[in-house]
């Protein structure tokens, strides 16, 4: 499919695709979540989440979770999704899943970061999507 390392548009493209498979009641509930496709995390991110370096995340969430009675503060930061390009790329290469499934497992993982739910209930949404 690719002839060349795919590009932060690609990994977009593959995202946006994985939200158009989501469920209407998952949808309904993103038009004010912001996606970002970069290389990897700053430091920032890197420092508050503990890391050892910046390939040891795919993905994050940021900002509070719908139902959260906190997320209406006035100057409050949009909830935002963050995809790290180059850290999915090196899952892919080493692993046997196509680069769409990995971008969707990670994308479904980090919106139900923004619904506050379990792993388990993100794992049957993913299901869902195949």
């Amino acid at each position: 499919m690719f002839r060349h390392a795919p590009s932060l548009a690609d990994i977009e493209a593959l995202a946006q695709a994985a939200v158009e498979r989501l469920p209407e009641l998952f949808r309904s509930h993103l038009g004010n979540v912001i996606l970002k496709v970069q290389d990897f995390p700053d430091e920032d991110v890197i420092q508050a989440m503990g890391l050892e370096s910046e390939w040891d995340i795919l993905g994050l969430y940021w900002g509070h979770h719908v139902g959260n009675p906190g997320a209406e503060y006035s100057g409050a930061l949009p909830p935002t999704i963050y995809l790290y390009r180059r850290p999915m790329l090196d899952e892919w290469a080493h692993g046997q899943d196509t680069l769409a499934a990995l971008v969707t497992h990670v994308l479904v993982h980090e919106v139900g970061h923004h619904f506050g739910l379990s792993d388990d209930d993100m794992h049957a949404i993913e299901a869902s999507l195949d």
